[in-house]
Order: structure tokens, then C-alpha cells, then sequence
């Protein structure tokens, strides 16, 4: 038994050591805002916050989770309460088939929590690991720029 801290509340979880977060999320806890991409860690779909830090949870064993606290995009805010990262996205337009920008919030929230005021070319970088396949980056660039905007606004 492991006890994993998602999204603030701590959850019991009867699974292998080995199994990745990815599928605990999903299968055990309900929670499917992080997407199933390549199971390899190299598209991004899967990003989950680990303290913070963005991470594929479908490479992320739930051996090395335990007292970390990890957010997924549940964590940011709900259909009807929004956080303002995903308020931007919707905003931007920036999803077009939508697989991949549960991980691209989730990323530009690690990012926006380091880094208040990011150029273009600093949330290009820290973006690049997730892909979008339907070629949105634009918009995905845009939406972190308008997050970044109310977020200090709001100060």
C-alpha cells in the first residue's frame, strides 16, 4: 500500500511499486485529465506536477511518489471553475483536437509558478517536451503569454 498526495488530499493506493502514475491516476483514483500519448515519456500528454516540477506520469513509477505532492490538471480547477491557466488556453482557442493540452497546462503552470513573466522564447523551451499534433503552438504560446498577463493582474 502506498499513500500518494493528489491534488492536496492524500489516497491509498494497493498497487505495485512499479506500476506507473499514469495508470494509477486513471484507473484507480477516477482522475483522466492526463492522457495516455506514447507510454515512453516522449509526448508530453501524460505531464503531471510532482512538487511543482512537471513529469510524464507515464514513465513515473509510484515507488519514488510517496510524500511528494503531485497535481494534475484536476488540481488547476474544474469545468465550471477554471484556474487561470486553463481560462487562457480556453481564451487562445489553443486546443484543437485537445489530447495533448491537459499536459501543456499543466507544464505552463510549472513554468508560470517559477517564472511569472516568461519571454516567448523561454515558454518555447519549456513547452518543447510536449507535442501537439494538430499544430496549435501558436496559440499554446499565446495562451501562456494572456496567463501570464491576468496572473500578474491579479496581484
Amino acid at each position: 500500500m502506498i499513500t500518494l498526495e493528489v491534488n492536496g488530499k492524500p489516497h491509498a493506493v494497493d498497487a505495485d511499486p512499479a506500476t506507473p502514475l499514469l495508470y494509477v491516476l486513471t484507473d484507480h483514483l477516477q482522475l483522466h485529465g492526463a492522457k495516455y500519448g506514447c507510454g515512453l515519456g516522449q509526448c508530453g500528454a501524460c505531464t503531471v506536477l510532482v512538487d511543482g516540477e512537471p513529469v510524464f506520469s507515464c514513465i513515473t513509477p509510484i515507488s519514488v511518489l510517496q510524500n511528494r505532492r503531485i497535481t494534475t490538471l484536476e488540481g488547476l480547477g474544474t469545468s465550471d471553475n477554471p484556474g487561470p491557466v486553463q481560462r487562457a488556453f480556453i481564451a487562445e482557442q489553443a486546443a484543437q483536437c485537445g489530447f495533448c493540452i491537459p499536459g501543456m497546462i499543466v507544464r505552463a503552470q510549472a513554468l508560470l509558478s517559477r517564472n511569472p513573466a516568461p519571454t516567448p522564447e523561454e515558454i518555447r523551451a519549456h513547452m518543447s517536451p510536449n507535442l501537439c499534433r494538430c499544430g496549435t503552438h501558436m496559440r499554446i504560446v499565446r495562451a501562456v503569454e494572456r496567463a501570464a498577463r491576468e496572473l500578474k493582474a491579479a496581484k
